[in-house]
């Protein structure tokens, strides 16, 4: 099995490279879902800040690797498969904990873009844990930071850039998923 795991920037395009690989058929797990499922579990609103707590106070008290580990218990409940994606990767101990788990099989693309265009994309995207402040989305930046995400995207496996569109972006994902 052949696990890509998307890492990048809040709204730098994850999600749209997921849609790619659904649409292909290559079945995807979203880290924040497991994040999602411990705020909900928590009786807690599921907002920008609730999800950011949660997920920093599970890290400290399990380790910075505990949704890839929540992660790889999901990936055993599906059985065999020939490629999965993964979303949301944050920091090096979670590629350490995939990598030590699936070896060469685990792949890293981080995909890039401007923080102009992120924080115009943040202004239209309007998902559920999505904040509309652009200081609140700088915050969440920071958060991820220091998680240690720009780590993450400076060793991925591969880099797409997504400072084009969409259609660009599109083209650049699914050759990539093609040649892998």
């Amino acid at each position: 099995m052949k696990i890509i795991a998307f890492a990048g920037m809040p709204f730098s395009g994850k999600s749209d490279a997921v849609k790619i690989a659904k649409d292909k058929e290559i079945p995807v797990i979203r880290m924040g879902d497991m994040v999602w499922d411990e705020v909900r579990s928590r009786d807690l609103e599921l907002c920008d800040e609730n999800v950011g707590s949660v997920a920093n106070k599970m890290r400290q008290k399990h380790g910075k690797n505990i949704w890839a580990k929540r992660t790889l218990e999901k990936i055993k409940t599906m059985g065999p498969l020939g490629v999965l994606i993964i979303d949301g990767i944050r920091n090096v101990e979670e590629i350490d904990t995939f990598k030590k788990e699936l070896g060469q099989n685990f792949i890293v693309i981080a995909i890039t873009v401007s923080d102009e265009i992120r924080y115009q994309r943040a202004m239209n995207r309007g998902r559920e844990d999505d904040s509309q402040d652009i200081n609140l989305i700088k915050e969440r930046d920071k958060r991820e930071l220091g998680w240690g995400l720009g780590k993450v995207i400076d060793l991925a496996d591969m880099k797409i850039s997504n400072e084009a569109g969409i259609e660009d972006f599109g083209r650049k994902i699914k050759k990539t998923l093609d040649e892998i």
